[in-house]
C-alpha cells in the first residue's frame, strides 16, 4: 500500500475520534465563518446537472464535519440503537459484502445482541467512510448525536420524525432561520448551502469567490490514490477510467489527500470524490447527493455545477454532519444584499 506512514498517521488520528470501550463518538469539525456570504448559481443552467438554485449563501458560522463519517464512528451508533432488533434498519446486509465494511453478529436479542465490528476484522476499514447508508439513517445519526449519543433518542433532537421506520418517516427539517436562532449546539445534515459553501467558497473580502471543485481549483484534480500528486488542483478519489484505488476498499481513508492538500478553503476533505454525501435538500421525494464517489464514471459530477437525487442507499453513499453551536443574528438572514457572486479563478 502507498505511503504506509501517512495513512497510518490518518488512521491514528480518525480513531481517535472513537472510544470503543465506552461507545462515544468524537466528529472532527471546521468552523465555516463569513456569515452573509453571497451565493452563485448551480445546476443545469451553470453547466451541470439539476434544477437552477443561487447555493452557498449562508447568514451564520456553523461547523462543518472535516472528514466523512466512517465505519468505525458508525459503528458506535449501531452498538449503542441497532443491538436489540435494530427497528428502523439503521444497518444493512450489504455493509458486509466486498464494497462495505462492518460485519454484524449475533441474534439482535436479549442474551444476544447483535454486535457490530470491522469486516473481517480489519482495522483499515474503520478510517474509510461508511457507506450503505440511507438518506433517513444519516437523519437519525445527526438527532443520536446532538441528543448525547448512548441511548440518546433518534426520532427526536434536530429532527422530528413522525410514523418512523427504516427508511421512511416524515421527518420535519429546521430551516436556515431556525437554524441560526439556536442558542445550543444541535447536529444536522448540511442544507445545500451550508454543504456547498463549505466545499467551494473562499472568504477573505475582495478576494471572495467561489472554485468550481472542492479542491480550491478551477480545473479538475488528478484521479488517484493518496496522498496525490497534482499540486496545482489536488486529487480526489473518483473513476476516471478506471478506480482510482482498486480491491479491496475502493474507498480511501479520510483526509488521506495531502500532498497538496486537497480540501477546501475551511479545510474539509473529501468532498470531492470518495463517498456521495446526503444533504438536506429534496427534488420531490428524493433526497439530494453532492461531491460524487469512487464508483463509476463521475468526473463530471464533481462539479459546483452538479448534484444527484436519489431515494436509497448504494455502495458509494455517505455523509458527513454540521453542528450549529452558537445562536448567529437574524439580521443576516433578513438584510438581504446576498449577491450571486463571480466565479474565483485558480491561483
Amino acid at each position: 500500500m502507498r505511503n504506509l506512514l501517512k495513512t497510518a498517521m490518518v488512521a491514528a488520528i480518525v480513531l481517535a475520534t472513537c472510544s470503543p470501550a465506552q461507545g462515544q463518538v468524537n466528529m472532527v469539525y471546521v468552523t465555516v465563518g463569513d456569515p452573509g456570504n453571497f451565493g452563485e448559481l448551480s445546476g443545469a443552467g451553470a453547466g451541470g446537472y439539476g434544477p437552477d438554485r443561487i447555493c452557498g449563501a449562508v447568514g451564520y458560522t456553523y461547523k462543518i464535519g472535516k472528514y466523512e463519517v466512517t465505519n468505525a464512528q458508525y459503528r458506535q451508533f449501531l452498538n449503542a440503537k441497532a443491538a436489540f432488533g435494530d427497528p428502523y434498519g439503521l444497518y444493512d446486509l450489504s455493509m458486509s459484502n466486498m464494497w462495505g465494511g462492518i460485519d454484524r453478529t449475533g441474534a439482535g436479542a436479549p442474551g444476544d445482541p447483535y454486535v457490530y465490528t470491522s469486516k473481517g476484522g480489519d482495522s483499515e476499514w474503520d478510517v474509510r467512510p461508511v457507506n450503505y447508508v440511507s438518506w433517513w439513517d444519516a437523519v437519525r445519526f445527526a438527532n443520536w448525536l446532538t441528543n448525547g449519543q448512548g441511548d440518546g433518542d433518534t426520532e427526536s433532537g434536530s429532527y422530528s420524525i413522525a410514523d418512523g421506520g427504516p427508511d421512511s418517516g416524515t421527518v420535519t427539517v429546521p430551516t436556515a432561520a431556525e437554524r441560526a436562532a439556536w442558542t445550543t449546539p444541535r447536529v444536522v445534515l448540511p442544507s445545500e448551502d451550508e454543504w456547498y459553501k463549505a466545499a467551494h467558497y473562499k472568504g477573505g473580502g475582495t478576494d471572495a469567490g467561489y472554485w468550481l471543485y472542492a479542491t480550491q481549483s478551477e480545473t479538475v484534480p488528478a484521479s488517484e490514490a493518496p496522498p496525490g500528486t497534482d499540486l496545482v488542483s489536488g486529487s480526489a478519489n473518483y473513476h476516471s477510467g478506471d478506480y482510482a484505488v482498486g480491491a479491496p476498499y475502493y474507498t480511501t481513508p479520510v483526509g488521506a489527500y495531502t500532498g497538496r492538500p486537497s480540501d477546501s478553503a475551511y479545510g474539509t476533505f473529501d468532498q470531492n470524490g470518495n463517498v456521495w454525501e446526503w444533504t438536506e435538500a429534496f427534488d420531490g421525494s428524493d433526497p439530494q447527493l453532492r461531491g460524487a464517489s469512487f464508483y463509476m464514471n463521475e468526473v463530471w459530477s464533481l462539479r459546483a455545477s452538479h448534484r444527484i437525487f436519489n431515494n436509497t442507499w448504494s455502495s458509494n453513499i455517505g455523509f458527513r454532519v454540521v453542528e450549529v453551536p452558537e445562536p448567529a443574528t437574524l439580521a443576516l438572514l433578513a438584510a438581504g444584499g446576498l449577491a450571486l457572486g463571480r466565479r474565483k479563478r485558480s491561483r
